[in-house]
């Protein structure tokens, strides 16, 4: 059973401006190691991370808690299979409050936007 539905859009410009100008305040907070790692490996890496932000951002309207003390950015983390697929790997309390469920996530990028899309099921 589908227990929430959660989409977000942003510019990629947005997320580089951020990026230029808070540089590691802003990186270190919002990202992983491993995602910086990722996003920093690809030829057009702003890219990237507004799409890491963009799953982020769309897991906590998933939830419905927004970002209150369920859970930290640092905790929702976006890995790709081998092929690719995105998903999302929770930790600390996210994956306390949130890891008996079924997440799906969806990336989309075209030009300066970037969308995510993120379905949370129940076990029943």
């Amino acid at each position: 059973m589908v227990e929430g539905v959660g989409i977000d859009i942003i510019e990629v410009s947005r997320i580089r401006k951020s990026i230029e100008e808070y540089g590691d305040l802003f990186t270190d907070k919002v990202f992983t190691t491993a995602e910086k790692k990722y996003c920093l490996e690809k030829s057009f890496p702003y890219q990237h991370f507004a799409a890491r932000f963009a799953a982020k951002e769309a897991f906590s309207k998933a939830t419905g808690t927004g970002w209150d003390d369920s859970f930290s950015w640092q905790e929702v983390e976006v890995i790709n299979e081998g092929s690719g697929k995105p998903y999302l790997r929770l930790g600390g309390l996210a994956l306390r409050n949130f890891g008996e469920k079924s997440v799906f996530l969806s990336l989309s990028h075209s030009g300066d936007y970037v969308t995510a899309v993120v379905v949370i099921e129940g076990l029943t």
